[in-house]
């Protein structure tokens, strides 16, 4: 792009004039942001057309990843990063007088997702790019995406993100490929030229548009494709309707990430945004390919659609509507071309994310959908049948359609070729008790594929000291093939590598330290040990524990004088959903803390308590390089994989954790010396449950630390209004404590004093974590999209 930086700087400066007719000393930081975007995103274009070109006329299969989430973060940096020009665009700008970083700060997160579904999507599209894998992501283009957290007198706000509020550099709209999507109306069944014809009578037409953004492989010329669709009104709409309404309701549809769904009126626009997605893209594709190739009978040899969880399994209908109404096909040829299609990724064993929808609600808004899956549920209960000959028990379990509900993850079972979890554990789960009957019906399509990170996002450029400094010991090969990072083991007990190790650990904490300053004015100890968790706020994730343990520590600092502890630094950050009440409360608890601990002149010597407001993709590119303690406590069974687990131990973060999700494949990549593992194993929580045995009042009455901590919630400590935690209280002790916090406390606490053993050590912590981060290479998710491109969707390098 540019051969040095004085090019760079001619050529930006140059642009910068004829974009905005000013001086660049008149500039503001937003137009040179917008500058360097246009200047990098016409520079990549010939790649960009040449990738698709190429994925156009050759016979190389695609892959299309459909995700309801795209949680990308900021774009500029990492671009300049796999363009190979970051150190001369620095280098000029620094010359202009300009910091980089302060350029990247005018570019707004893309919050397009929650946590760790749309992160992993993020990172699958970075590693196909980079791998040269042909690979295209379909998602919404939401106007607000996640909201804006905001904690006032220790309570979550929300507000919605503005993250288009000054465009997006990065998209291209494409109004010549907008498709129409249907909803409502009926369905008008009559016979023509000797078939059967169902036509969608009086129906509300939305327009789908489509928004490019490009996806840059790692210095190779691979640029795939993002596409992004929003809802807009369509010009063929009705002159008698209410079209106020009609524009307030079709735009509605691509607003907001994740509406709530407590009414029906909710639920229906949900559901409006799934059918929305697949509909808009199966259209795209399935016309691109016929205009390509002819015809639609070799669909599946040319192209694989993945759907990332539940969300998107409407494109299972979808497809057989579009294979059958609109390319003329019998339901068996379109039933052979949709199963070898689609894969599927399950993401959860929480029952209540396994998606229902009420039937009374999805059939007049996709009546034609409707009528498509009762069809596959008969089919599918008529081969069960065949099976299992009059076990109508296991046929009634195993229903798509049943009780008045459609069952979205029995629908995916049915109609995917493959079924994954997400790390060995969940995996197993699936097989042997969450989706058991499905799996001795077609014990084929399940298999295992453990998450992963884009070690470029999350280590080169998240933690550039640390990249440094393993380039340094071993070269830059690990950037392209991130486990030889491995080749950090013969460091481990080399004396200046630790040194300078501690030098870079430190210095990321100063820069975390900084920003925890200027966000919430309160001061650090930056020698103290930060302990972090970061991540989604739900009840299974178990923040409470956390919790709880400091509230035990504080306790004992102040009542007992023999006491103390290594100073610490417990810093939180996490978004609850808008309409989930508990878990706002236990981020109202974790603020409430915060202000009783750091307030107090004896506990604020030896421990802070922070919650970082507004977690997503940048803050978290602060707090992993500068973590020392990684807390991954959620409830053994619960967390199917995790992925803040992998990027704090790629960082050199020592897990404290569970055996849960991917803790246990971390703790057989480093070793039980070099992890932190407590409580309840899978097994024993999954029999806890069967059995009913569990008697949480047991532990509250039988430890009177744990009784006093617990009394805390309601007997005014924290100076709240009265009750205002009664519900936490009444979900440990009158619920029986769901997700075993009381039953783990002790082990927890104990790891912890473990946690705090090993640290003092500092010699054989640094052993630990260069342990940690040469073993990380084999979570990333390059390792994760080589197993799906070879497994599931059988595709090969452009």
């Amino acid at each position: 792009m540019f051969s040095s930086k004085e090019e760079f700087q001619r050529h930006f400066l140059k642009r910068l004039e004829m974009m905005y007719g000013k001086t660049f000393r008149e500039s503001t930081r937003r137009d040179q942001y917008n500058t360097l975007g246009l200047m990098v995103r016409e520079y990549i274009s010939s790649n960009w057309i040449r990738t698709n070109e190429s994925n156009r006329t050759a016979s190389n299969k695609q892959v299309y990843y459909f995700s309801i989430e795209f949680l990308l973060g900021r774009m500029l940096g990492q671009n300049l990063i796999n363009l190979d020009i970051r150190e001369i665009v620095q280098e000029g700008l620094a010359e202009l007088g300009i910091q980089l970083h302060e350029i990247e700060e005018a570019e707004s997160d893309a919050g397009l997702g929650n946590g760790g579904l749309g992160r992993l999507a993020a990172c699958f599209l970075d590693s196909l790019a980079s791998l040269n894998l042909p690979g295209h992501g379909c998602g919404i283009r939401y106007k607000h995406g996640l909201f804006d957290q905001k904690i006032v007198d220790g309570y979550q706000v929300e507000y919605p993100d503005q993250w288009l509020r000054h465009g997006n550099v990065w998209e291209v709209r494409k109004p010549d490929q907008a498709v129409e999507v249907a909803f409502w109306g009926y369905i008008d069944v009559h016979e023509e030229a000797g078939r059967t014809v169902f036509k969608h009578v009086n129906h509300e037409h939305i327009m789908a548009v489509p928004y490019d953004m490009p996806v840059i492989g790692f210095r190779n010329k691979t640029v795939n494709t993002l596409r992004l669709w929003s809802a807009e009104p369509s010009p063929a709409i009705s002159p008698s309707a209410d079209l106020i309404k009609y524009k307030r309701d079709t735009e509605a549809v691509s607003e907001y990430l994740y509406p709530d769904d407590s009414h029906d009126e909710g639920k229906i626009l949900r559901l409006k945004q799934q059918y929305f997605l697949v509909s808009a893209s199966l259209q795209n594709i399935v016309s691109s390919h016929r205009n390509n190739k002819g015809n639609v009978c070799d669909f599946h040899e040319h192209a694989a659609i993945h759907v990332n969880d539940t969300h998107p399994v409407l494109a299972i209908p979808e497809m057989m509507r579009i294979l059958i109404d609109q390319e003329g096909m019998g339901w068996d040829e379109a039933w052979h071309i949709t199963t070898r299609t689609f894969s599927y990724t399950n993401h959860t064993t929480l029952s209540e994310a396994l998606e229902k929808w009420p039937v009374y609600l999805f059939k007049p808004l996709l009546p034609r959908i409707y009528m498509i899956i009762e069809e596959i549920n008969r089919r599918f209960c008529e081969a069960l049948w065949n099976e299992y000959p009059g076990d109508w028990g296991r046929i009634e379990q195993m229903a798509i359609i049943a009780h008045g509900v459609v069952k979205m993850a029995h629908l995916a079972i049915a109609g995917c070729h493959s079924i994954n979890g997400v790390a060995k554990i969940h995996s197993e789960i699936l097989k042997h008790r969450e989706m058991k009957l499905f799996y001795e019906f077609e014990p084929e399509k399940f298999n295992n594929k453990t998450n992963g990170i884009t070690h470029r996002r999350w280590l080169l450029k998240a933690n550039p000291e640390l990249s440094a400094l393993i380039t340094e010991a071993n070269g830059d090969g690990w950037v392209k093939d991130a486990e030889k990072l491995s080749e950090l083991r013969r460091y481990v007990h080399d004396p200046s590598f630790k040194e300078k190790l501690s030098e870079v650990k430190q210095k990321r904490k100063k820069i975390l330290a900084e920003r925890i300053y200027q966000q919430t004015g309160l001061a650090i100890d930056e020698t103290s040990i930060f302990d972090v968790q970061v991540k989604r706020l739900h009840a299974y994730k178990r923040q409470l524990l956390n919790v709880l343990h400091i509230m035990y520590l504080a306790n004992r600092l102040k009542e007992d004088s023999n006491f103390s502890i290594y100073p610490r630094t417990f810093i939180f950050g996490a978004k609850a959903s808008p309409s989930y009440y508990y878990a706002k409360k236990i981020i109202k608890l974790i603020n409430s803390l915060a202000d009783k601990v750091n307030n107090d002149h004896k506990l604020s010597k030896m421990m802070k308590v922070v919650f970082m407001e507004n977690y997503r993709v940048s803050l978290a590119e602060d707090i992993f390089p500068a973590a020392d303690v990684s807390e991954q406590i959620s409830t053994a069974s619960k967390e199917a994989s995790g992925t803040g687990n992998m990027k704090f131990m790629m960082n050199g973060a020592l897990t404290i954790g569970t055996l849960d999700g991917a803790n246990i494949e971390i703790l057989d990549a480093v070793g039980e010396n070099n992890i932190f593992t407590f409580g309840l194993s899978a097994g024993e929580v999954l029999n806890y449950y069967e059995s009913g045995g569990y008697r949480a009042a047991e532990y509250y009455h039988h430890d009177s630390r744990l009784r006093q901590v617990i009394d805390q919630l309601m007997n005014g400590y924290f100076h709240e209004t009265e009750g205002e935690f009664g519900p936490i209280f009444d979900s440990l002790l009158a619920h029986n404590d769901e997700y075993f916090v009381l039953r783990d406390f002790s082990s927890y606490a104990e790891a912890h004093e473990r946690v705090e053993a090993a640290y003092i050590e500092k010699d054989s912590w640094l052993e630990k974590s260069i342990i940690n981060i040469a073993n990380s290479g084999v979570f990333s998710s390059d390792r994760t999209i080589k197993e799906y491109a070879d497994d599931i969707w059988r595709i090969h390098p452009i």
